[in-house]
């Protein structure tokens, strides 16, 4: 019997990452799972200028606040009129998309990720990769891709 008890939803807070956990959020409710809401936050940080070297350095106030407003976006995200979950966990981290949602899914024995693609092709694919596609590759359980087809 297929059994899937807990359920991964990575959103980046896009129209298409809002697709991907509604419809993760059908599932879990059809299979009583617990649904995970994960946002992971870049650490990468830009010149500021033509020096390479000339770094900004955020105060800790910056990733306080960062991870406070994600988790609070994360709390809000299931709309009204969606499936319900019994369950609703939300977490926030630090770090590279693609090895935080492997990470997460390791550390909570997660069952199934729903992910979004953006269905980026040619060129931009080539040169942005696809989180997507290497979560695929990478995950530890099965990966369900949802396309949003709406017209942007």
């Amino acid at each position: 019997m297929l059994s899937i008890a807990r359920i991964l939803a990575p959103t980046d807070f896009s129209r298409h990452a809002d697709v991907a956990v509604k419809y993760a959020c059908g599932v879990a409710e059809k299979f009583g799972s617990e649904l995970h809401l994960l946002h992971v936050l870049s650490e990468t940080i830009l010149p500021v200028g033509p020096d390479p070297s000339l770094v900004a350095t955020m105060p800790p106030e910056f990733y306080a606040t960062s991870e406070e407003h994600s988790r609070n976006a994360l709390r809000d995200l299931i709309a009204p009129g969606w499936p319900r979950p019994a369950t609703v966990k939300v977490d926030v981290r630090w770090g590279d998309p693609v090895l935080e949602v492997v990470s997460y899914s390791q550390g909570h024995h997660i069952d199934l990720i729903v992910v979004a693609t953006h269905g980026r092709t040619g060129l931009s694919h080539a040169l942005l990769g696809s989180v997507a596609e290497r979560i695929i590759r990478e995950a530890p359980c099965p990966v369900l891709t949802i396309r949003d087809r709406t017209p942007a």
